[in-house]
């Protein structure tokens, strides 16, 4: 068959030309959603409202909510249009109500957080903070839903959807919350956020427009012509260089985290032996890779191979370093003795339903001790979020006994470690073990910064 003949067939696939509406009712139709004034403003505020509660609340229902109800891609798209139409002076007018609508956002999320009484910044705040390569491409492709459906016959849901997914409305509430209180790295990660965003919604819309063949208005020489593409090649090339850094940063942290597991999985995991922890200290005289362990003894020729093991996983340079613990061994003793007093007479029943009890509760307390494995990568992320002087963090479960008393003290133990160069303030210190009693729900917590 002819590869024309096939390519033909295949274009009408993919041809938006037939399903596109008249286009002057399509510009009227964005220029119209690019002003905020009266009704558009006052439901501006009241989304902002709700993204702010939500991002307070860490409700992710209520921030969808808000989202929906956001006019916030009106000036944005326009832009977009203006630029593949050139038309400057919708240009001119959507970036002046654009501006308003940036500033007065932010400035009703910043007197929200300042009035309300829940000051803890939440998971879904926290990750309106670090925008990455993803968001761009999140908010290119949001965009081109966007005036596809604008442009297009049958809407559907598409608009709405394009609204969630690009998310125009959280990053300038955590953005307001970073100026209410003081938290700049929030105010400039959140801004970033929305600024490629907004760049980005624009380019998929410039490009939308010229592949829909809009009509354009001719510039007055072809250097201004130039200048101006030269202009927003370089907005959108600057957009995206710091999304990258972040990006490189996650990929290759998460490849790190990931080697560290198959090497513990691999090497370390054996039966009747539980994995508690394991933490990376990156001090510069010997990085150290520390494994807790419960259960039965990892054995020194086990260890000596795993560390011999390291360079496969590119952890040569790090020293492996076990700290055994003993606690899952009375209850794997106990679960053999059931084991093998379940088939007893039933003269044996009291014992039985002793160590019964006896084993429930020690279930009990192995499960208090592990579960600060599966927490702590997840405290330590948004840790590094609000304390970036952190570099590693160790939690676990410990007792006091004094010689005085036969009362038992319990407590968390939170071992961190800050960079070389990095060390928290008294202020900053009391914030994050108040921050951090919190997140881990104890009732009494001692840090221990190294």
């Amino acid at each position: 068959m002819d590869t024309t003949k096939i390519f033909n067939q295949i274009k009408v696939y993919f041809n938006l030309m037939p399903d596109k509406e008249e286009e002057r009712d399509i510009i009227n139709q964005i220029s119209s959603g690019v002003s905020f004034r009266g009704a558009n403003l006052w439901v501006l505020i009241f989304a902002i409202f709700i993204a702010s509660l939500g991002l307070n609340v860490n409700s992710t229902a209520v921030i969808i909510g808000a989202m929906l109800i956001s006019p916030l891609m009106g000036p944005i798209i326009g832009m977009g249009l203006a630029v593949g139409t050139n038309d400057l002076e919708l240009l001119k007018r959507a970036a002046k109500n654009y501006g308003v609508a940036a500033l007065i956002s932010v400035l009703t999320a910043t007197f929200y957080f300042l009035l309300t009484p829940l000051s803890e910044a939440q998971s879904e705040l926290l990750a309106r903070t670090s925008p990455t390569l993803y968001d761009v491409l999140i908010a290119f492709c949001g965009g081109a839903a966007g005036i596809i459906a604008l442009c297009t016959r049958g809407k559907g849901n598409v608009i709405p959807g394009v609204a969630i997914a690009t998310a125009l409305m959280p990053p300038l509430c955590t953005a307001g919350f970073g100026l209410a209180t003081g938290h700049w790295l929030y105010f400039l990660g959140a801004s970033y956020l929305f600024f490629i965003n907004t760049v980005f919604i624009a380019l998929a819309t410039f490009v939308g427009v010229r592949l829909m063949h809009f009509n354009r208005q001719e510039f007055k020489s072809i250097e201004q012509a130039r200048k101006t593409k030269n202009i927003l090649m370089s907005i959108v090339v600057v957009t995206m260089i710091p999304a990258i850094f972040m990006t490189v940063s996650i990929v290759h942290r998460s490849v790190f985290d990931n080697s560290v597991r198959k090497f513990i999985k691999n090497e370390l995991v054996q039966s009747g032996t539980q994995i508690i922890s394991s933490t990376i200290d990156d001090d510069d005289s010997l990085p150290t890779l520390r494994v807790v362990a419960v259960g039965r003894e990892i054995t020194e020729a086990t260890k000596a191979e795993a560390q011999r093991r390291m360079e496969q996983y590119h952890l040569s340079r790090y020293r492996l370093s076990i700290i055994q613990g003993i606690q899952s061994d009375s209850l794997l003793s106990l679960t053999n003795q059931l084991s093998q007093m379940a088939g007893n007479s039933s003269n044996e029943h009291k014992q039985l339903l002793e160590l019964t009890a006896e084993a429930a509760m020690l279930h009990k307390q192995l499960s208090d001790y592990t579960r600060y494995e599966a927490l702590t990568p997840d405290v330590l992320s948004e840790m590094t979020t609000l304390f970036p002087q952190v570099s590693s963090l160790s939690l676990a479960n410990n007792a006091e006994a004094h010689l005085d008393t036969t009362a038992i003290t319990r407590f968390v133990v939170a071992l961190i470690q800050t960079k070389a160069t990095q060390r928290l303030s008294p202020d900053e210190s009391r914030h994050l073990r108040q921050w951090l009693q919190k997140r881990v729900k104890a009732d009494s917590l001692i840090v221990v910064q190294k």
